[in-house]
């Protein structure tokens, strides 16, 4: 642990790790709500929500006695049987998107392994299942999808490319937010435009005024899925459940993982009911895929996301962090604007944002880069205008601490 004289600097990997994270020098040992709790006792204010996962904060006790109880009933089966606990979610998310298929994974790379799938698939039948030109999938500069190969090859920031050629080809990325430059790009192959509805990892970027929804008419005229990446922008988060709904479009395909489960690991594709047949027996799997513990966690995480209407909430108080963050950018010249939706806040800075991160992590608040210059604020939805309002003092002590 640094002092609290002097921001924490990220550490090596611990013993027999890889060193692909730089951990900061800390183990926290339990959590509740906003809060986390380190060996020695200390409380952090935590607004990552371990990268936008725990939607209802830490230890929240209906997803903890829905943990509890299906793991003294049934872990895992497989998918070669039926799930109760699978089927009753899927007709909860249908409910929530309006979209009647379902296929559940582990992750948000996996969900959004699914949809290229599916995507291609989708093009190769358009065509009669024959030979011609490869199914291509529209996607944009400054996106991020994933880890995985597929993913990868779909995520628009070249530097997590690097060293992990050759990438499955068949993606083009345009600029976010250029409907022209989009048209400009479809041609007889394409199958598909991928967006993330609000950009996470490329700095907290929303979309411009009327473009989701022209991405929408685009779709609809050239027959293409238009797939929407909600990984970090769905259940929620963004003031509505889905932060496509917030703009008034419906996508032909959703991802969701991250808030789904409040931490237990999912991730879940949905489409539209006419795409059901596209993957047929034997096209697709994943062995843990919404097994009966997931599922119920899950479905312990929408119950009280619905039963305390949380999507309204993070449009309220997200509003109110809004507020704050622009106060704190007109007393700091180092601060250029915020932008987001919901309790999905960036905060965008002259200069690199790390040294920003790190100051925040020595007056104990947790926060993370976005985009290099961007300091992205993803608390629960259940935390408090008053741990809000702690977070901005913190914040703004760490802005006076890396001299902005």
């Amino acid at each position: 642990m640094t002092s609290e004289g002097s921001p924490a600097k990220a550490t090596g990997a611990p013993p027999h790790l890889f060193p692909n994270y730089r951990r900061l020098p800390v183990a926290f040992v339990r959590g509740q709500g906003a809060w986390l709790y380190d060996e020695a006792g200390r409380a952090w204010l935590d607004c990552t929500s371990g990268i936008g996962v725990t939607v209802l904060g830490h230890a929240h006790p209906a997803v903890t006695e829905a943990i509890g109880r299906q793991a003294a009933e049934l872990l895992h089966c497989s998918n070669l049987y039926r799930i109760p606990q699978q089927e009753e979610l899927a007709r909860r998310l249908a409910g929530l998107t309006g979209l009647d298929c379902a296929f559940f994974c582990n992750s948000g790379a996996e969900a959004n392994e699914a949809a290229i799938k599916l995507a291609r698939r989708y093009g190769w039948l358009r065509r009669g299942g024959g030979a011609g030109a490869a199914p291509e999938i529209i996607a944009f500069t400054g996106s991020f999808h994933g880890r995985t190969l597929g993913a990868l090859a779909a995520t628009g920031q070249p530097h997590y490319h690097e060293g992990f050629g050759p990438l499955p080809a068949g993606f083009r990325h345009v600029p976010f937010n250029d409907l022209e430059a989009v048209e400009a790009a479809i041609t007889p192959a394409t199958c598909a435009i991928l967006v993330e509805p609000v950009q996470g990892e490329g700095g907290v970027v929303p979309p411009a005024p009327g473009f989701l929804a022209g991405l929408r008419e685009l779709c609809d005229r050239h027959g293409l899925l238009l797939i929407a990446d909600e990984v970090q922008t769905g259940c929620g988060r963004t003031g509505t459940f889905l932060a496509m709904q917030g703009e008034g479009v419906r996508a032909d395909v959703v991802t969701l993982a991250k808030a789904l489960a409040n931490g237990v690991p999912i991730g879940a594709m949905l489409a539209d009911g006419r795409l059901a047949e596209v993957l047929g027996p034997g096209t697709h799997a994943s062995t843990f895929g919404g097994n009966p513990l997931a599922a119920a966690a899950a479905l312990a995480t929408l119950e009280v996301l619905e039963r305390e209407d949380l999507p309204a909430r993070a449009a309220t108080l997200g509003a109110h962090l809004r507020q704050r963050l622009e106060a704190v950018a007109r007393r700091h010249p180092g601060c250029q604007e915020v932008r987001g939706r919901g309790l999905m806040l960036g905060l965008v800075l002259d200069g690199p944002a790390q040294p920003v991160v790190e100051a925040c992590f020595a007056e104990g608040l947790l926060v993370t880069v976005a985009g290099g210059r961007v300091v992205r604020f993803l608390p629960p939805l259940t935390i408090t205008a008053a741990e809000l309002d702690e977070a901005v003092a913190r914040l703004e002590r760490a802005l006076a601490r890396a001299g902005l």
